[in-house]
């Protein structure tokens, strides 16, 4: 894939970026190198190769995903004018 100059005009466009010509013609060059450098990216075999979440092996810390009602309800509820066995009690608004 390449960038031509009509593409960097239309994505400063739609980015509301201000480009002139000059600066389109050196950006077309540059967009080319970027997308050249990506395209070699994906020649790299990694196969075999395990996620990282830092450049230091390290271990991810984890907790049980349990679900619970957090125990609060009526902590929840304490200052609701008016409640019933841990709901709140409302007006009817439609008839």
């Amino acid at each position: 894939m390449s960038v031509d100059f009509a593409t960097v005009k239309r994505v400063a466009r739609l980015a509301r970026i201000a480009v002139s010509e000059e600066e389109a013609n050196r950006m077309v060059g540059e967009l080319n190198g970027i997308l050249g450098f990506v395209e070699q990216l994906s020649e790299v075999d990694v196969e075999g190769v395990e996620p990282m979440t830092s450049v230091t092996p390290m271990e991810m810390k984890k907790r049980t995903d349990d679900v619970t009602d957090g125990n609060k309800a009526a902590d929840i509820v304490s200052n609701a004018p008016v409640t019933d066995q841990n709901f709140f009690l409302v007006p009817k608004v439609v008839e």
